[in-house]
């Protein structure tokens, strides 16, 4: 692990398949990992991993597609589209950029919201722990506000967002990555060593202490959201071309982004099966919305995985925020170009600080943390946002700017083929988005 993280360090300021891998993992294998046993447990052992590996080969069939919309007209030399939003811009144009933006940037800022939820659920754990160790055992006896561990994770996000942009961020992606990873092995570790311990594999799927408690009609919307779940899961097409600005240009940033996305799809798929599925064996279908609460013994080692998943998602929300300070900031400069306040820079010792950066970054922050104190719910956040945003933004814009691009003429095979994925994951996102709502309405 040690010359892993040393060989990611050596390059991790030089734009390469390494860098955005790092990107991409630290973006895909986030809190929505911990949510796939619970996930499956709804879907059962044939539907749950079947949909975890058309989600995931999918999002690499779309993620290629959209990595070559980087350029334009032409995928070596053509002009640079440095956000998604400017390369719906140059392959589509007219009212589709407005909705690529709301869909992407309203997505955006619902997982940093989902992040900073998770991150304080973290904390809390690790704080009933080390306060009293009966608290995992009694939950109503230890309660633990998740209000404070949501402004303390909203204060670090303030020094960390004065970053000014991915370039800068690579340390923290690697570092990220390597949480994501940590916890994740925790998680799976802990869930062989129950199976191991006395829950049988085939019992998960016989078992039904959930379900008969529930009507028909609900068990069929815990299906629907397991479906957001997984969708969740696999949302990282809203900054693949901001990580792809990240690399140099030769070899072409669209073949690089190409084998980045082939290792970071390919490394979380691998772990989302694993933690799923022997999550799922571990527990039945009395999984918990988050794999690590099911969890009560050692506390040492559930402390490490919750430090290591509050320290990804420190890093995760760096990754899905820089796109909105980005177009924000750049909107501004273009509108404002004379007002000092939103232009000028002010050198303080070593560091050159913008007045409007730090203001509008540290409001961004506050009304992400109140947000997330709002909505406190793990499950049924996730589910709605990927629900959301999987369908436009993984699916529809990457399969349109590619007709656009190739000039597939109307009804040929290959158009229709590709008509056909997008109407099928237009309905996906629509159920899933359906059985979000009703979990979110029953929650509140």
């Amino acid at each position: 692990m040690n010359n892993i993280i040393y060989i990611f360090i050596c390059v991790c300021n030089a734009g390469t398949w390494v860098t955005a891998s790092a990107h991409i993992i630290t973006a895909v294998i986030g809190s929505g990992v911990l949510s796939l046993a619970w996930a499956i447990a709804q879907l059962g052992w044939v539907a749950g991993p079947a949909t975890l590996i058309i989600f995931s080969l999918v999002t690499l069939f779309t993620s290629t597609l959209l990595a070559d919309a980087y350029r334009h007209p032409d995928l070596g030399t053509g002009h640079r589209n440095y956000t998604y939003m400017d390369a719906v811009r140059a392959h589509l144009g007219g009212v589709k950029v407005q909705l690529c933006g709301l869909a992407q940037y309203a997505n955006l800022v619902g997982v940093t919201v989902g992040y900073t939820v998770t991150a304080s659920m973290c904390m809390g754990t690790i704080c009933r722990s080390v306060r009293r160790k009966k608290c995992l055992h009694a939950e109503d006896n230890c309660h633990v506000s998740t209000t404070i561990y949501m402004i303390i994770f909203g204060c670090i996000q303030l020094i960390l967002c004065q970053v000014p942009n991915y370039h800068k961020l690579s340390w923290i992606s690697i570092l990220a990555a390597v949480m994501s990873i940590t916890y994740s092995f925790i998680g799976l570790g802990l869930s062989v060593a129950k199976v191991a311990a006395g829950t049988q594999l085939n019992e998960g799927a016989e078992v039904t202490t959930t379900w008969p408690t529930v009507s028909e009609a609900q068990r069929l919307w815990k299906i629907f959201q397991a479906i957001g779940n997984i969708a969740f899961a696999y949302a990282y097409s809203t900054v693949l071309i901001e990580i792809q600005d990240t690399l140099k240009s030769s070899p072409a940033e669209n073949k690089t982004m190409k084998r980045a996305s082939f290792v970071g799809i390919s490394t979380t798929t691998i772990f989302y099966l694993l933690c799923g599925c022997v999550g799922y064996a571990a527990f039945g279908e009395d999984a918990p919305g988050d794999l690590l609460s099911g969890f009560h013994q050692p506390l040492w080692l559930l402390n490490v995985a919750n430090v290591s998943l509050a320290i990804h998602l420190i890093g995760a929300y760096q990754v899905f925020v820089q796109p909105i300070f980005s177009l924000v900031e750049s909107s501004c400069r273009q509108r404002w170009p004379e007002v000092k306040f939103v232009t000028a820079d002010h050198q303080i010792t070593s560091f050159h600080v913008n007045c409007f950066i730090l203001v509008w970054r540290s409001a961004y922050v506050a009304v992400t943390t109140v947000l997330a104190m709002l909505l406190p719910f793990f499950n049924v956040f996730l589910a709605l946002i990927g629900a959301a945003s999987f369908w436009p933004l993984t699916v529809y814009f990457p399969i349109e700017m590619y007709i656009a691009r190739a000039k597939l003429p109307k009804f040929s095979f290959s158009w229709m083929g590709l008509q056909a994925l997008s109407l099928a994951c237009l309905l996906v996102s629509l159920v899933a988005a359906a059985g979000s709502v009703e979990g979110l309405i029953q929650s509140l």
